[in-house]
């Protein structure tokens, strides 16, 4: 039996259905990570014709709107969708992991181990929401395992890669580029493993591995070219360019100060204790045949780490970039202990480490929902504040969300009242990354008289003061309070815009 779960698509079967139980906290909250949100109203916005950066604005590719779309046209336009992409992707990538193991030499339970760790690890970091880490994770991973199995190739039979070897590493990590930007470390990394090692065991020439570089360059600016040349056919390639290309720039401008940054990436860590001590455990007494597979996952988690530096600002779901090496780490730890402490019953062992992993992950998130309780046993205030909304203001009206959730606009069926939908940029601390100036289109925006404005209360400390006394003035001009939505932090309140005669 254990040897049929080992190969073929039972391997997938069973990852995907240990994915949704460990994730079906995901499908309980309206909202995990605000970021989906803004996925979720983008996707929307394209099933109805309208492309991403015109209609709704973001500096991250439009691959996450793209896979979220295709969720919400095949099974419904429902968070449920979302996070079903959410599970059936990280299944994916554990699968991916499983192979990328066995392309590496690693024998079939290993590598079942680590796609396991993988996906019982992702509940930590945010990682039930289905982010942009969750969705291209499956692209980077199975690209390392097609570039592990040539540099395997080269290293044990002195075979070069071909050009066609290429393709589907190039392509793979094209697709994940469209999705996030800082894939391009992974992508180093499974060209290091396809053709610089193969160059390094002696089996290629400089010129070749020169040519090779070229193509490799090009199929994996294929996805992106093709989405330029769409955006240029239709007259909107500068918003394009400056969506992916400069606002990133500006947004890299507002990096955390090196001192709070080293203390969230320790308390990251930290989150991730339990499978970091099966690593280390790996590590410190490697077994013989772990060998190759314990520099492959710690040269990958080093590169992971560049990709989470990056961007500057430490997110916690930046860290779920960290997962798929440390799952490889983890489970090689897994064996070592089981191997070490209960030889005659090592597989039981293994078992019992990962289910125990799979708690510790699923408890860190867990807990803290479960004392909350909302949308278990209490309302879930997101939810509630749609529902009002829904009852406030006719569906399709334009509806301004100056600091609350964007996927607001999507459960009621509202329409934005500018492609500046996420208020963190627009009322926010980010507003250097908008290619506007957000105080002119904040200003357009309430002249403009959306039938109503949404404001947290109980989050007004982190928007700029220029924007609260804007939408301040606007409110006691135009408006009137229809509504206010418990929240943790404070108040939702709807206002609705008043008729003349008022």
């Amino acid at each position: 039996m254990i040897a049929t779960i080992l190969r073929g698509p039972g391997v997938f079967a069973l990852l995907l259905a240990v994915s949704l139980a460990c994730r079906w906290m995901a499908f309980v909250p309206a909202v995990i990570d605000t970021d989906e949100g803004l996925y979720m109203l983008q996707a929307r916005e394209w099933l109805r014709g309208n492309w991403p950066f015109v209609a709704v604005w973001d500096m991250h590719p439009p691959g996450a709107p793209a896979l979220i779309a295709l969720a919400l046209a095949l099974a419904g336009e429902s968070i449920r969708s979302v996070r079903l992409l959410g599970a059936f992707c990280v299944a994916l990538a554990g699968w991916a992991l499983h192979l990328l193991v066995r392309a590496a030499g690693g024998v079939p339970a290993i590598a079942l181990t680590a796609g396991l760790v993988y996906v019982v690890l992702t509940p930590m970091f945010t990682g039930l929401a289905t982010n942009t880490e969750i969705l291209f994770a499956p692209f980077v991973v199975g690209a390392l395992a097609l570039a592990t199995r040539l540099a395997r190739r080269a290293l044990d039979c002195g075979e070069a890669p071909r050009l066609r070897d290429l393709v589907p590493i190039g392509l793979l990590v094209g697709c994940g580029l469209v999705i996030k930007q800082v894939v391009v470390f992974e992508g180093c990394f499974a060209f290091a493993l396809a053709v610089l090692l193969p160059w390094w065991r002696g089996v290629l020439a400089w010129r070749r591995v020169a040519a090779l570089a070229g193509a490799y360059a090009v199929l994996c600016a294929t996805p992106i070219l093709l989405l330029g040349a769409t955006y240029l056919a239709m007259g909107e390639g500068a918003t394009l360019w400056d969506a992916l290309v400069e606002a990133p720039l500006r947004y890299g401008l507002a990096r955390l100060p090196m001192g709070l940054a080293a203390w969230v990436v320790v308390a990251e860590l930290l989150t991730a204790a339990a499978p970091m001590l099966l690593a280390a455990v790996a590590t410190v007494r490697p077994i013989a045949e772990h060998r190759r597979l314990l520099a492959l996952g710690w040269s990958w988690f080093a590169v992971a780490a560049l990709g989470v530096a990056a961007p500057g600002m430490f997110f916690r779901h930046y860290f779920l970039m960290l997962l798929p090496p440390l799952g490889l780490l983890a489970a090689l730890g897994a064996w070592r202990l089981a191997v070490t402490l209960w030889p005659a019953r090592d597989r039981a062992a293994v078992a019992l480490l990962v289910g125990l992993l799979a708690l510790d992950a699923w408890r860190m998130d867990a807990a803290p929902r479960l004392l909350d309780g909302r949308g278990l046993y209490q309302p879930d205030p997101v939810r509630q504040v749609a529902a009002a909304l829904r009852e406030t203001v006719p569906a399709g009206s334009r509806v301004f969300m100056m600091n609350y959730h964007a996927v607001v606009l999507v459960l009621a069926e509202m329409n934005v009242a500018t492609r500046f939908a996420f208020p963190a940029q627009l009322s926010g601390r980010f507003f250097r990354a908008l290619p506007v100036d957000a105080d002119l289109e904040l200003a357009r925006v309430l002249a403009a008289g959306p039938a109503a404005i949404i404001v947290d209360r109980g989050w007004m400390h982190t928007l700029r003061r220029e924007a609260i006394a804007m939408v301040e003035e606007a409110l006691a001009a135009r408006y009137a309070l229809a509504v206010a939505v418990a929240e943790e932090r404070g108040p939702v309140e709807i206002w609705r815009r008043r008729d003349p005669a008022d």
